[in-house]
């Protein structure tokens, strides 16, 4: 069976750090492309980073630059979201997601088909 499956949330004061991961199963993992999603209180839900397992091609969205970052153990088959610098705003529930597909043009966040259940981040401040 497919999964995703997330760990790593909590609660973090402002200006702390954060490693996310998720750990994939029931996948060739090279053929994936992994990507982080933030789910906000009140907000739709958007693309943080993703990351083209085989070719290590990154896309990265409007919050998901600067302070974080995205990598791979592929022995692990395990994608990272390491996020410095934390603010209340980056509370949420983060999610990781993980699609077969080639994406030409832009971040192609729609294609990610397969999900993961989240972890909550929380930052107080």
């Amino acid at each position: 069976e497919a999964q995703l499956v997330e760990s790593g949330g909590g609660l973090v004061q402002t200006g702390g750090s954060l490693r996310l991961s998720c750990a994939a199963s029931g996948f060739r993992f090279r053929d994936l492309t992994i990507g982080w999603f933030r789910q906000a209180p009140g907000k739709e839900r958007e693309g943080l980073l993703g990351l083209e397992i085989s070719e290590g091609r990154t896309y990265t969205g409007d919050s998901g630059q600067g302070r974080f970052t995205i990598s791979s153990d592929n022995a692990k088959n395990t994608v990272y979201l390491q996020m410095n610098s934390l603010k209340p705003e980056d509370t949420g529930l983060y999610r990781c997601a993980a699609h077969r597909y080639y994406c030409s043009v832009g971040n192609c966040w729609d294609l990610y088909e397969y999900w993961g259940r989240g972890t909550q981040v929380t930052v107080s401040s």
